[in-house]
C-alpha cells in the first residue's frame, strides 16, 4: 500500500501513514473549527499504530491526555493529527497530507453546531453529532 506523508507548516514534524485509512469525514464541530480556523475539518481515521513520527518528535505539543488528545507542532502551531476512540485511532486532517489520498469524505458529522455563515452544499449524509 501507498504510504502518505504528513508535515507542519513549518516541516518540523514530518510523520507516515499508510494510505489505508478507515473511514473520513467532515467534522462541524466548535472544537475542530477553532483548531483549523476553517468551517470544517476533513479527516480520516486510521488505527494509531500504523502512524509513525519520521522527524520532529520534540516540537510535539500536545493538548489533552493519553485517550483523547490533539498533536501539534510547538513551533509554527500546526494540528497535526488527533488520537481519539480510547487512544485506538488517529485523525488526520487531510490537509497536512501530501499526496492524494484514495478514501473521500463519506459523511459530515457534528452539523448541529456547524458555523451559522456557512452552507453545506453537497449531498453527503449530513449527522447532527458524531453518529
Amino acid at each position: 500500500m501507498n504510504s502518505l506523508y504528513g508535515q507542519c507548516l513549518c516541516k518540523a514534524v514530518t510523520f507516515e501513514v499508510p494510505d489505508e485509512f478507515l473511514y473520513a469525514m467532515n467534522c462541524h464541530c466548535s472544537n475542530c473549527r477553532r483548531t483549523t480556523g476553517s468551517a470544517f475539518k476533513p479527516i480520516a481515521g486510521i488505527e494509531i499504530s500504523k502512524l509513525k513520527i519520521i522527524e520532529g518528535t520534540e516540537f510535539l505539543l500536545t493538548y489533552g491526555d493519553e485517550d483523547a488528545r490533539d498533536e501539534h507542532c510547538n513551533r509554527c502551531g500546526s494540528l497535526l493529527y488527533s488520537i481519539v476512540r480510547g487512544g485506538q485511532y488517529v485523525h488526520v486532517p487531510f490537509g497536512v497530507l501530501t499526496g492524494d489520498v484514495s478514501i473521500r469524505p463519506t459523511h459530515h458529522i457534528f452539523v448541529g453546531s456547524k458555523a451559522p455563515w456557512f452552507e453545506i452544499t453537497d449531498d453527503l449524509p449530513q449527522h447532527q453529532e458524531l453518529d
